[in-house]
């Protein structure tokens, strides 16, 4: 019979070492994006929670994910002070505590069930990578609509693991990651095989992955794209006047009015006030749409019925807002306040910032425009699977990105929005348009190439010519599938070898 594995670390230096895997996490995502080290650190938090008892594991992932939060969401405290970056670090680590738990159970309990190689090395890997996934879903859905920022994949954006979210999506792609690290963590500990065997396995583990061709993403005839970044002052405590982001999204598209295009595309909140309400916004979104000929996509905020959204409007001259989607995804605790008298109680003076509750929205998040098919994205429903889903069933052929980065400044969070704009292009196959007030503001092909740019935190455009995307990539028909997939095993592979464990092997001693 095959015992348990004791714990590699004792538990100070395991400590140590989850601690110090939050930076070495951090480190694989933008900006530095050294995503080699996203496998390093994976393995480091494996490591040390392998051969734990629930107790001691909870505690080394907890910190483990409090350290890669405390970094990697650093941009939260830029105008806001610490409370709230703590606050989102802490919560995401708990989530973390409670995944590095069931890992550590899978350890104890998947040899005692399979006590074979077969069972350490084909079955362990598989339920540790689920339960990872597993982890990152619960986080991404839980609570409020979650919060799915740091999943291990979207740190992949630039690596050649990046071709593989076509097949499997962002959260199959952390599945095959964690699974990778936690078959070789396997293999260093699988003395009873000879080093040559092990070496192939990891060897043949990676090539196998690596091997999977890109999806060759076809694409058939082009529409020609105007993107503006009016570098206007869009951040919540820039005190402007309420036309000031208008008035510098118009400076810059009249640099371009000559340009024969087919669509213009404005930032998330550019268009303001809300020109389905404001006279002076309409007639001058008339003008521009007028003088070039070509229909608009613009960012707003709408009051409707009692309610404010997030809004995107598909805007022609003549005839206004002939389509408009409100953002699905709303930031809580950014956008709105979930139970906001109860919250307030503990930062009221946090709280009180936001002064309206945006509504999520209903609508479907694709317009026609003049007969190309755009799915919309504002914001932080870039990080939502099923958005991306919803798009691609309603044909999306090209799909625009509006955001508004202007609260977090020149940090991280920029560059972290736009490697998952980027993996988003090669997950749909279609070209993605990542147009920001601010920055960073490019278009992206499908196959996550850069064919256009805008220096962040400067004015400036983008025209060209924007390949259509043609087929449905797999990845795409059921992204929320794929993630319900690869985290169930891990839970259905943890709850068989619960029922099938065996008493350990007299002698085994405790674990902390």
């Amino acid at each position: 019979m095959t015992a348990s594995p004791r714990a590699a670390l004792p538990l100070w230096l395991a400590l140590l070492v989850a601690a110090a895997a939050g930076p070495v996490l951090d480190a694989g995502f933008p900006d530095r994006d050294w995503w080699p080290l996203t496998f390093v650190g994976i393995g480091m938090v494996l490591l040390a929670v392998r051969g734990r008892r629930a107790g001691s594991a909870f505690l080394v992932a907890f910190v483990a994910g409090e350290s890669f939060y405390l970094f990697h969401v650093a941009w939260t405290s830029l105008y806001l002070g610490p409370e709230p970056w703590v606050a989102l670090s802490t919560l995401e680590a708990l989530f973390y505590g409670l995944g590095g738990m069931l890992i550590a159970l899978a350890y104890r309990w998947v040899p005692r069930a399979w006590p074979t190689q077969l069972g350490r090395l084909g079955l362990m890997p598989v339920i540790v990578a689920g339960l990872w996934t597993l982890r990152e879903w619960v986080a991404g859905n839980w609570p409020y609509g979650g919060f799915s920022w740091g999943r291990v994949a979207e740190s992949q954006s630039q690596s050649p693991f990046a071709a593989l979210v076509a097949w499997v999506g962002i959260s199959g792609l952390s599945f095959i990651m964690v699974w990778l690290v936690a078959l070789i963590v396997e293999l260093c500990f699988a003395i009873d095989l000879a080093r040559f065997w092990r070496a192939g396995i990891a060897v043949a583990a990676v090539a196998v992955v690596l091997v999977v061709p890109a999806w060759p993403a076809p694409t058939h005839g082009t529409i020609r794209v105007a993107a503006v970044q009016g570098n206007g002052p869009a951040g919540y405590f820039d005190n402007a006047a309420p036309d000031a982001v208008l008035n510098s999204q118009i400076a810059e598209t009249l640099k371009i009015q000559d340009e024969n295009v087919d669509v213009v595309v404005w930032p998330e909140g550019a268009a303001q006030p809300d020109p389905t309400r404001d006279s002076d916004s309409a007639a001058i979104l008339n003008a521009l749409s007028r003088t070039m000929g070509a229909p608009f996509v613009v960012g707003t905020i709408t009051y409707r019925n009692g309610e404010y959204f997030n809004t995107s409007l598909l805007w022609k001259e003549g005839q206004g807002a002939v389509d408009y989607y409100d953002k699905a995804h709303p930031v809580p605790f950014g956008e709105y306040v979930p139970d906001r008298s109860f919250w307030r109680q503990f930062a009221p003076s946090l709280i009180d910032l936001i002064g309206r509750d945006y509504t999520p929205g209903t609508r479907d998040n694709v317009f026609d425009v003049d007969g190309v098919k755009a799915g919309i994205s504002i914001c932080f429903d870039i990080v939502d699977d099923q958005l991306l889903t919803n798009m691609m069933r309603g044909g999306a052929q090209v799909i625009f990105a509006q955001t508004n980065n202007a609260d977090f400044g020149e940090t991280d969070e920029n560059q972290q929005q736009l490697a998952i704009a980027r993996l988003r292009a090669i997950e749909a196959g279609r070209s993605l348009v990542n147009i920001s007030t601010v920055g960073s503001s490019q278009i992206i092909d499908p196959s996550g190439r850069t064919i256009a740019s805008i220096p962040p935190f400067k004015p400036g455009h983008m025209v060209t010519d924007v390949p259509l995307g043609t087929t449905t990539t797999p990845a795409s028909i059921d992204s929320r599938g794929v993630e319900l997939l690869v985290s169930g095993l891990g839970l259905f592979g943890l709850i068989i070898a619960f029922g099938a464990r065996k008493s350990p092997l007299p002698g085994v001693g405790r674990r902390v």
